[in-house]
């Protein structure tokens, strides 16, 4: 199957990024990036994932697949395992464009308008030599909005993908 290729961060307004190199299985470190309700364990950036319709309406099945619905909520901006102040909390309601298990990608993005908002993310595993796994995110901003987030919470957002990344491969290793 076939997939589009993750956007440069120069095709927008602002990307983030994030990697690590994960001493840990490519299977054991996507299944932790997979595993959304594990996330309050390690991932002081994403706190919360759901899978949902597209009203925001949590569904029973739980599992990850293309076309479905996400909402991330708790964001926390400042990344923190601790419970943040309520104007550190945000949330993003996206849906899922890619998921290829067989090469360790996913990707969403948001579902508001594209000239309003266009924030597409990419996420994905790779065997590096030696063995180790690296996990690499990019996520990359468009439209009018992506101004504003860049100036308000620009910085904060590369910071949250940083400590995801750290997180996760924290996770993994143990």
């Amino acid at each position: 199957m076939a997939y589009q290729l993750p956007p440069s961060s120069s095709d927008g307004v602002f990307a983030v990024s994030g990697s690590a190199i994960i001493d840990a299985s490519i299977e054991t470190v996507w299944n932790n990036l997979l595993d959304f309700k594990g996330y309050k364990e390690w991932n002081p950036f994403v706190r919360d994932q759901n899978i949902t319709d597209s009203s925001g309406n949590i569904l029973p099945d739980q599992t990850i697949a293309e076309g479905k619905f996400v909402h991330i909520y708790p964001v926390h901006l400042t990344p923190s395992l601790e419970d943040v102040p309520f104007y550190n909390r945000f949330s993003a309601f996206v849906v899922c464009t890619a998921l290829d298990h067989e090469n360790h990608r996913v990707a969403w993005k948001t579902t508001l308008p594209r000239w309003l908002l266009d924030a597409e993310r990419w996420q994905s595993c790779t065997v590096v030599p030696g063995g180790k796994v690296k996990y690499e995110s990019i996520e990359v901003f468009n439209g009018i909005l992506a101004y504003l987030v860049r100036f308000f919470v620009g910085q904060k957002l590369i910071n949250g993908v940083g400590a995801m990344a750290r997180g996760l491969q924290a996770k993994s290793e143990n």
